[in-house]
């Protein structure tokens, strides 16, 4: 982190002070006092991808055990991102799965878990991170296709505007083998559903 940004963080709990005090929010109350800098430290946390490389977990592999591997995916992987027009959380779970390419090395379950983590750590949209996981996927490992489905609950949809609570949002990204294979999508959907 650079100076310049390091000195913004700091001075970023005054702005939140600012911005809560023209809502009208009650700032000399107990509950409301040091808001200004947990908002800041919250919002640090959850833009945390911002400030990596996600991709680059991809790159401790192993060798396959064998000259042909199947499909390897991690399904219900948890995540929060913040959507980038609200900067309300969306939260819901993904499906990542790549096709190694005959003897190609695979990567391990958590370096799947902690790239497509590390896409969601950031002001996003939806449709973009499902996007940059498979382009990760494709770009940083020898395989024959990647596939991500994404569903997500938004805040900015359930909380204010329309309210419709328990609504959630399903995006599909497809490259490769997962894309030109209709048995490789179905095989893949398969892991979605169960």
């Amino acid at each position: 982190m650079t100076i310049e940004k390091a000195v913004a963080i700091d001075q970023a709990p005054a702005h939140a002070r600012r911005l809560m005090a023209a809502l009208g929010l009650p700032l000399d109350t107990p509950g409301l006092a040091d808001t200004p800098a947990r908002l800041v430290s919250a919002l640090y946390e959850l833009t945390a991808g911002m400030r990596e490389d996600p991709g680059r977990h991809l790159e401790v592999t192993f060798p396959a055990e064998s000259a042909q591997s199947g499909v390897i995916a991690v399904t219900d992987l948890p995540f929060i991102s913040l959507c980038e027009h609200h900067l309300l959380p969306f939260t819901g779970s993904m499906t990542v799965a790549y096709l190694p390419s005959p003897g190609a090395p695979i990567v391990g379950l958590s370096k799947l878990a902690r790239m497509a983590q590390g896409f969601a750590a950031r002001p996003q949209v939806q449709e973009r991170l499902g996007e940059q996981i498979v382009e990760s996927l494709s770009t940083r490992l020898d395989c024959m296709g990647a596939a991500c489905q994404v569903v997500a609950e938004h805040s900015c949809m359930t909380l204010r505007g329309v309210r419709a609570a328990g609504a959630k949002m399903t995006t599909l990204h497809l490259k490769g083998v997962f894309e030109r294979d209709t048995l490789a999508r179905r095989d893949f959907m398969g892991l979605c559903r169960a």
